[in-house]
């Protein structure tokens, strides 16, 4: 099928009543997992690249990242979604586009409220300009091991929601809920009473961020709640990691090169395991 414009997945799982999953990616291996798995299973799914990966541990480039999306999601039949995901940067979301991405996350929760609209709205100008796609983030997705998500200051206020979405015209907002970044030390609880009132204050497609560790039956209900776009990384690196850990494990002392290369299946393998339970939590 080839790529497929993230604003129009978002819609398919509005429609339907669910969410889409979003996975970080950082190389071949994760990429290739979450497509092979989505056609198995018959869902759209979206790739997504954390800027960190790129600009300051050098996993992977713009363009490289961007072509090898395009490659895999030419040899399916599902939706498959390219977005680059938190950055606070114009000129690197600029470059973004540049070389391939065809959704971006422009994120502002940090700023004040006037100055996340004020370039919000700028990237959305810019970015629609070349059709690309445009995510912000209202209120703040914290840490979890700060315990952030536990101060409901920090949540979406479905007033201030209508209002963001009517001055900036982004495609979908990140909302804060009670969800946040990284390993939680405790069991989140989402507030569902108020995705419920942000998601009548809109008719934008809301996104749920920090969504490692969140219990399924939560997720589920935030599903149908108005949550479209659902991120998972921490669990997902979380997984990868371990998984080359133990074939490395497994092979201890040996010295044989073609074990280098064997090692990309053993860890797709046990990726794929993973990602067709995930990917069961979407209706789409």
């Amino acid at each position: 099928m080839g790529l497929e414009r993230v604003s129009k997945i978002l819609k398919m799982a509005d429609e339907a009543n669910t969410s889409v999953i979003a996975f970080n990616c950082i190389n071949y291996d994760m990429a290739y997992s979450v497509v092979t798995v989505a056609e198995e299973v018959k869902k759209p799914v979206v790739i997504m690249l954390y800027p960190e990966h790129n600009y300051r541990f050098n996993n992977t480039d713009l363009r490289g990242f961007a072509e090898m999306v395009k490659s895999l999601a030419s040899k399916v039949t599902v939706p498959i979604g390219l977005h680059l995901d938190h950055s606070s940067d114009f000129d690197y979301i600029m470059n973004a586009i540049k070389e391939g991405f065809t959704s971006v996350m422009f994120d502002g929760s940090m700023l004040p409220l006037e100055e996340n609209i004020r370039l919000s709205k700028k990237v959305v100008e810019v970015a629609h300009t070349f059709g690309v796609d445009v995510e912000a983030e209202l209120g703040r997705v914290g840490f979890a091991a700060d315990s952030d998500e536990e101060n409901p200051d920090m949540y979406t206020k479905p007033e201030v929601a209508a209002e963001f979405c009517r001055k900036t015209g982004v495609d979908s907002v990140a909302v804060a809920i009670g969800s946040a970044h990284g390993v939680y030390l405790e069991v989140p609880k989402l507030d569902l009473e108020r995705l419920e009132e942000i998601n009548k204050a809109t008719e934008k497609p809301l996104v749920l961020h920090g969504g490692s560790g969140i219990p399924n039956d939560q997720l589920e209900a935030a599903f149908t709640k108005g949550i479209n776009k659902f991120n998972v990384g921490t669990e997902f690196f979380q997984l990868y990691y371990d998984s080359v850990f133990e074939y490395m494990k497994a092979h201890e002392g040996e010295k044989n090169v073609n074990l280098l290369f064997e090692m990309s299946n053993y860890v797709q393998n046990r990726l794929m395991d993973y990602l067709r339970e995930k990917m069961k939590l979407s209706k789409c």
